[in-house]
C-alpha cells in the first residue's frame, strides 16, 4: 500500500437546524436548503456537498471538497465523481453521509493512481455516516423496503438494475451510530442490481460493518477491509451476489466477524478470501438459515474459524476447497452453550496478498484548510495548518472552538457574509502567546474585507434580556454577570469591520453582554473599518490592548458595560477617524487603567454621548485636535480622569505612556 497525505477542506457545517431529512421515495419534503434547490450546485461550485442533488453534476477533481450535512443524489440525478477528488465528511455522526436513492446513480471514477478519497478528517471510525446507494433489485424485506439507516426506501423486481458503478474508492471513519442497534457501514447496498459495477473498494477504520448486503444480486471485487469493528463483510435479506478477491485485516481487538451472514440463504458466491487478525476473534459467522459458497479462503490468527450462532446447518455453508468443519466441542456442549464454533485448519498462505491493494493509502492524513458553518461539538483547529475562514463560522451553545497558539486564519474578502461568532452558551479558546499568537486577517488586511469576531454573552446589559444584535441578529444578555465565554489571548486581527447598513458595521471585535469568567488580554486590532473592540454591555475585562487605525472608534462601548481594561494603546496615523473612545448612552462607570492614544492627524480623543462616562487612571494624550467631548452635553464628572472630574482643556500629558516595546506579537503575521 502506498502512502499518501491529503491537503483537504473542511467547511464546516451549516446549521443543521436548517436541514429537514425525509425518507427516500416518500412524498415528503425534500432536505431543505437555505435558499433553493439552485444552491446545492451552488454550493458544489465552491466545494460543499449537502441537499438533494436532483439533476446530474460532475465534480471537479482539482476542488477539495467536504461534505458537511446530508447529501443525497435523487431518481434521475447522476453524480460523477472523477479519479483523484477528495471528499472529507464533517465529524458529525448520523448527520452526514452520501445516499443514493432508488433511480439514482454514483460513477466514481477512481484509479489506481488516483483513487476516488472520502473520509473525515480525523478518520476515527464512527465520525460519519458513510455511503448508501439503494436499488430496486429484489430482498426478501419485500418491495419498497425502509432501511434501517435514513428510512431510505428500497428493493423492488429489477434484479439487473443499476445504481452506477463505483472504481477505486477509500473510505474511512464511517459508522456513526444511528440507535442502539443500528449503524451507518462503510458502504451499503440495498436491494442494489447487478447492473451496478462495484470494484477497488477499501473502507478503513469503520465503527460497523465495512461493506453490508440487504439483499439485491449486485457483485464486487477487490475489496480491502482494514480494522472495521464490527462485520467486514455482512449480508442478509437473500443477497445473492459473488465478491471476487477480498483482502480483510484485524489487528484491534473486539470485532465481531470478517463475515456475517445473516437470514434467507441467498447463497452469495465468494472467491480468493484471505482474513487475517493479529487479535484472536471470529472469522466466519452465519446466522439462522443463511450460508454461502466459499472458494480460495485462507483464515490466519482467528480463535473461531465458523460460527453457526443460531445452531443452522453447516452444509449451508460450501467450501469448496474442501474444508471440512471441525467442531469445536461436543455436540451437546455447543447445544447447551447455544455456541457452534468450528474450526476449518484453512491454509494460512494467503490467497490475496496485501501487496494487491498498493493503490490503498497507509496514511490518510487530511489537513483540514477553511473554515464555515456552525461549529456543535468541541473543535480544535492545527496550528500547522494555514486556515481560510470562508464565510461565517458560528460557535453553537455547549461548544467549543480551541485555537492554538501559532494558528492563522485567512479570512476571505467576503464583507459581511465572512465572520466568527460565539453564541450564547458557545465558548472560543484562543491560545496565542507572546511568540505565537494567533493571527486572523483577510489577505490584503484592507479595511472592511470582513465581518471580525462576534461574542454574546448572558450578562447583563441595559438592551435587556434576550436582545437582539445588530450584527446577524444574534441573542445577548441575561443575568449572568460571572458567565464564560471563554478566553483570549495573544490574538491580532486585521481588516475587519464590513458594512451591514448605512448605520451598523462589523467591529474587530465584538462583545455582547460578555461575562466577567471571559479571559481577554493581549489583542491587537489593525487597520478596522469599524471600531478596534465595543462593548455592548456585559461585565467582560480586558488588558492589553493594540489598536492600530481602526476607522470608527479604537474603543467603543454602550448599554452599560461596566468592566475594566488595563493597558490600552492606540494608534491613529490616517486621517479621517471618529475617536479613539467612545462612551454611550447609560453610564456604567467602566474603568482605564493606563491609557495611551497618539494621532498624528488631529481628530477626536475620548468623546461621551449621553449620560456615559468612565474612570480613567494614568491618561496620556497627545496629537489631537480635541482631547474630551461631551457630544450631548452629558456631565463631564461622569468621566473621572486621576481622581477628578474631566476639563475639555487639559491637555493629559500628565502620565506615563503605555510600553508596547516589549508587544512583539502585536504585528506579528501581518
Amino acid at each position: 500500500m502506498k502512502k499518501s497525505v491529503f491537503k483537504i477542506l473542511n467547511i464546516v457545517a451549516f446549521s443543521l437546524a436548517t436541514l429537514t431529512l425525509t425518507n427516500c421515495g416518500s412524498d415528503e419534503p425534500d432536505i431543505i436548503l437555505p435558499g433553493n434547490e439552485s444552491e446545492v450546485i451552488e454550493n458544489l461550485k465552491i466545494g460543499i456537498m449537502n441537499g438533494n442533488l436532483d439533476e446530474d453534476y460532475t465534480l471537479d477533481p482539482g476542488v477539495a471538497y467536504n461534505l458537511n450535512a446530508a447529501f443525497t443524489i435523487d431518481s434521475g440525478a447522476k453524480l460523477t465523481i472523477p479519479a483523484g477528488t477528495k471528499i472529507q465528511a464533517l465529524n458529525n455522526g448520523t448527520s452526514v453521509f452520501i445516499a443514493v436513492l432508488q433511480g439514482g446513480q454514483i460513477d466514481i471514477q477512481g484509479t489506481a493512481s488516483s483513487p476516488v478519497i472520502m473520509s473525515s478528517a480525523s478518520g476515527n471510525p464512527g465520525d460519519w455516516g458513510g455511503l448508501t446507494l439503494c436499488g430496486e433489485a429484489t430482498t426478501t424485506a419485500g418491495v419498497d423496503a425502509e432501511a434501517e439507516v435514513g428510512g431510505f426506501i428500497y428493493g423492488g423486481t429489477n434484479d439487473q438494475d443499476s445504481s452506477g458503478s463505483i472504481n477505486y474508492l477509500v473510505i474511512k471513519g464511517t459508522g456513526a451510530q444511528i440507535s442502539l442497534n443500528s449503524q451507518y457501514n462503510g458502504v451499503s447496498f440495498y436491494a442494489v442490481g447487478s447492473g451496478t459495477t462495484v470494484s477497488n473498494v477499501a473502507v478503513i477504520d469503520g465503527s460497523d460493518d465495512g461493506v453490508e448486503f440487504f439483499g439485491g444480486t449486485v457483485s464486487v471485487s477487490n475489496l480491502y477491509l482494514e480494522n472495521n469493528e464490527d462485520d467486514s463483510i455482512d449480508w442478509t435479506e437473500g443477497w445473492n451476489g459473488t465478491v471476487n478477491t477480498a483482502y480483510i485485516s484485524h489487528t484491534k481487538s473486539g470485532f465481531s466477524t470478517a463475515f456475517e451472514g445473516d437470514k434467507d440463504n441467498g447463497n452469495p458466491k465468494f472467491n480468493d478470501i484471505t482474513a487475517i487478525s493479529t487479535v484472536g476473534g471470529k472469522a466466519l459467522q452465519f446466522k439462522k438459515n443463511s450460508g454461502g459458497t466459499i472458494s480460495g479462503l485462507s483464515l490466519s490468527g482467528y480463535d473461531v474459524d465458523l460460527d453457526m450462532a443460531d445452531g443452522g446447518a453447516t452444509s449451508n455453508v460450501v467450501f469448496s476447497d474442501g474444508y471440512t468443519p471441525v467442531a469445536l466441542a461436543t455436540e451437546e456442549e455447543m447445544t447447551a452453550s447455544g455456541e457452534y464454533f468450528y474450526t476449518l485448519n484453512t491454509t494460512v498462505v494467503p490467497t490475496v496478498a496485501a501487496s494487491a491493494f498498493d493503490w490503498v493509502p497507509t496514511d490518510l492524513s487530511f489537513e483540514t484548510s477553511a473554515l464555515q458553518g456552525a461549529v456543535t461539538t468541541d473543535v480544535t483547529l492545527d496550528a500547522s495548518v494555514n486556515y481560510t475562514l470562508n464565510s461565517s463560522y458560528i460557535v453553537q451553545s455547549g461548544a467549543t472552538l480551541t485555537i492554538p497558539a501559532g494558528t492563522k486564519i485567512t479570512a476571505r474578502n467576503g464583507g459581511t457574509g465572512v465572520y466568527i461568532a460565539v453564541l450564547q452558551g458557545g465558548k472560543i479558546d484562543i491560545q496565542g502567546t507572546a511568540t505565537n499568537p494567533v493571527v486572523i486577517a483577510s489577505a490584503s488586511g484592507e479595511p472592511g474585507d470582513w465581518g471580525g469576531l462576534t461574542i454574546c454573552g448572558k450578562a447583563t446589559t441595559s438592551a435587556g434580556v434576550n436582545a437582539e444584535a445588530e450584527v446577524g441578529g444574534f441573542i445577548y444578555g441575561g443575568t449572568e454577570d460571572a458567565d464564560d465565554s471563554g478566553s483570549i489571548k495573544y490574538l491580532v486581527i486585521k481588516g475587519t469591520g464590513a458594512q451591514i447598513n448605512s448605520e451598523s458595521q462589523y467591529n474587530g471585535v465584538s462583545f455582547y453582554a460578555v461575562g466577567s469568567g471571559t479571559t481577554v488580554e493581549n489583542i491587537s486590532v489593525v487597520d478596522g473599518a469599524d471600531d478596534g473592540v465595543e462593548f455592548f454591555g456585559g461585565t467582560v475585562s480586558a488588558s492589553n490592548l493594540y489598536l492600530e487605525n481602526n476607522e470608527d472608534d479604537s474603543v467603543d462601548w454602550t448599554e452599560g458595560w461596566n468592566g475594566t481594561v488595563t493597558n490600552t494603546y492606540i494608534s491613529h496615523t490616517k486621517s479621517g477617524f471618529s475617536t479613539a473612545f467612545e462612551g454611550d448612552k447609560a453610564n456604567g462607570n467602566p474603568k482605564f487603567v493606563n491609557l495611551t492614544a497618539i494621532s498624528t492627524v488631529d481628530g477626536t480623543a475620548l468623546q461621551f454621548k449621553k449620560t456615559s462616562g468612565a474612570t480613567i487612571t494614568n491618561i496620556w494624550l497627545e496629537g489631537y485636535a480635541k482631547n474630551i467631548d461631551m457630544k450631548d452635553n452629558g456631565p463631564l464628572a461622569n468621566v473621572i480622569i486621576d481622581g477628578v472630574a474631566a476639563t475639555t482643556t487639559a491637555d493629559y500629558k500628565t502620565g506615563t505612556k503605555v510600553d508596547v516595546s516589549t508587544w512583539t506579537w502585536k504585528s506579528a503575521g501581518l
